[in-house]
């Protein structure tokens, strides 16, 4: 054999051992539904979407280590969507809030070979707050039960739409007692600042967005319900079995968005509004110190009580299936991401965040358009230095205080304010607030009188 024979003969060996190779390196797609309008979702959504969280922690090691990863994600308006995709094999991964995540494990359940894993959490609010019912600015509707006979719309499907099933059922209303409308959370906004519908209900930050643009006031809260308020993660069960490891890299993610958002909540907000065009002024009532969401992947024994308390919900609106949430819920790949990270996942999961107790003696803030945010120990001392920042004409973006029932933070601008004596407190609710004033020989005062109590008379 001549040599050329011989160097033909290897570059033909050679070039079909590169076939072969590319025959075996696999391409895994990973299709991800989120909400970059809802922010409980954000730490398995939109940040490990910008940080690149997820393609950090793939693995490229055993099975994986001549793996292609295709990353893709879809952002939808509510957790509805996301369910339907992922039974039509479009998304792997889902995040959602409560009830959806109820209606996407039961509708899985419904079919006779496809299933989904509840795998992490997300975050949550142990009051319950982050869903709520809104009304336009200058509404003569204060409470749940002026809403009989009203237009109130909501994202069917969503947890705001199972909330307010339990507030209206909670409140002995019915559903022939108002027309309800599916309306998506741009849409319910819209409406609300025209004076189209009577009421919204919506989840995270939908409330707080029109609190804060002025088209709309809370009326009720999701603390009010009495149930934690919290979202997390699916996986289609094939895919769950098919890379185990994968869904633990997810995971891990999770972990590590949370922990970035903890590192520098200002910095968090800021860049999370460059991403969503949610203004930083509201994400920074859900992610700051004594914010509405404690970041945490654990699933607790409570959330698994609170989930199905949530069902029961719906079954009593005759509108879910059975749900076996023994097959449905899992730790292993949680705990497993815990472990890789050499985190305590024990700790963590027995840790919960009451606002009542946790933002007790937080101070108040003002958050100066120039000079950042400066905190107050006293409310005297708040009150002082708005007077006087308003007195220069400084541009300030919000301010923030905290509800005297239920420790949750606020807007200072939408508070209900009492002045007894010379105390002040902060409501969420007007009817708390007349409570305390009744009760405490006060009254109950605009934000812009409280500050004008300690504006300087010097000319």
């Amino acid at each position: 054999m001549t040599m050329r024979a011989v160097l033909k003969g290897s570059i033909f060996a050679a070039g079909l051992s590169a076939l072969a190779s590319a025959a075996l390196a696999e391409k895994i797609e990973i299709a991800i539904g989120h909400q970059s309008m809802c922010t409980d979702t954000y730490t398995a959504g939109i940040v490990i979407k910008e940080l690149g969280l997820l393609e950090q922690n793939l693995p490229h090691d055993g099975k994986y280590a001549d793996a292609e990863y295709d990353v893709s994600w879809s952002d939808y308006s509510s957790g509805g969507p996301i369910t339907n995709q992922m039974m039509a094999g479009k998304l792997n991964f889902g995040v959602m809030g409560d009830y959806p995540l109820i209606v996407n494990g039961a509708k899985f359940q419904e079919t006779d070979s496809l299933r989904t894993l509840y795998v992490a959490g997300t975050g949550y609010n142990m009051k319950g707050s982050g869903n709520a019912i809104v009304v336009p600015i200058d509404s003569d509707i204060y409470s749940i039960d002026q809403l009989k006979g009203k237009d109130v719309s909501t994202p069917v499907g969503s947890a705001a739409w199972g909330m307010l099933l339990k507030a209206m059922q909670d409140n002995g209303i019915s559903t022939a007692d108002y027309a309800l409308k599916n309306q998506s959370p741009a849409v319910g906004a819209a409406n609300i600042a025209a004076g189209k519908v009577d009421a919204h209900s919506d989840f995270c930050p939908w409330s707080e967005i029109m609190e804060f643009r002025g088209t709309g006031r809370k009326i009720y809260d999701g603390s009010e319900a009495g149930v934690p308020y919290l979202h997390g993660v699916v996986v289609r069960q094939d895919f769950a079995e098919e890379y185990p490891e994968v869904v633990t890299a997810f995971v891990k993610a999770v972990y590590q968005a949370g922990e970035w958002i903890r590192e520098d909540p200002v910095r968090a907000v800021t860049q999370m509004e460059g991403w969503t065009g949610v203004e930083k002024e509201v994400l920074y009532l859900y992610f700051s110190k004594g914010g509405h969401l404690t970041l945490d992947p654990t699933i607790k024994d409570q959330w698994v009580e609170a989930l199905e308390f949530d069902h029961s919900v719906l079954e009593r609106e005759k509108a879910i299936p059975p749900l076996d949430f023994g097959a449905w819920i899992t730790e292993d790949y949680v705990k497993a991401a815990y472990s890789e990270l050499g985190a305590d996942y024990e700790a963590d999961k027995a840790k919960t965040v009451d606002p009542k107790e946790a933002n007790a003696g937080l101070p108040m803030e003002i958050w100066h358009a120039r000079d950042g945010i400066s905190s107050y120990a006293t409310m005297p001392e708040f009150l002082k230095a708005m007077a006087e920042m308003q007195a220069t004409g400084a541009k300030l973006n919000a301010t923030y205080v905290y509800d005297s029932e239920t420790g949750l933070k606020l807007f200072g601008k939408t508070a209900f304010w009492v002045k007894s004596g010379e105390d002040y407190a902060t409501f969420l609710r007007k009817g708390e607030a007349e409570d305390y004033a009744a009760a405490h020989g006060g009254n109950v005062i605009t934000f812009d009188d409280a500050v004008a109590d300690f504006a300087s008379t010097e000319g």
